[in-house]
């Protein structure tokens, strides 16, 4: 069974830059996609960014291109999100998801198989 651990968000300036980490419980890291959703208050859930189990892919949300980055390092079961030009829109919880054997565009069409706990980021304008 997989746990996720979110960290890094935080309350910051619009244009700023903030960078969450995820953080896996599970050896075999390596064979999972990995998202990051976010969820707005009073708004469903939703896809913001996600890279493939073999990291060949990428795929982002088109209201963070440019914007965010999503990177993986295996080697320390973990999934960055680097997020440059804040906004106050993209104030919300931040979660990371997994699938295993996902690829990246796959992880914003499915209900991802594990989730984080989440992690707050507040901009403000």
């Amino acid at each position: 069974q997989m746990q996720l651990g979110e960290s890094g968000g935080g309350l910051v300036q619009a244009g700023d830059s903030l960078r969450l980490s995820c953080t896996a419980s599970i050896g075999t890291f390596s064979r999972y996609g990995v998202a990051w959703f976010r969820q707005a208050p009073g708004k469903e859930r939703r896809f913001v960014a996600a890279v493939g189990w073999n990291s060949r892919t990428k795929y982002y949300t088109d209201s963070v291109k440019g914007r965010f980055t999503i990177s993986r390092d295996n080697a320390n079961n973990t999934v960055s999100l680097q997020m440059n030009a804040l906004k106050p829109d993209d104030t919300a919880i931040y979660y990371c998801a997994a699938t295993r054997w996902s690829d990246a565009q796959a992880m914003s069409r499915s209900r991802p198989t594990y989730w984080g706990q989440g992690t707050q980021v507040t901009v403000s304008s």
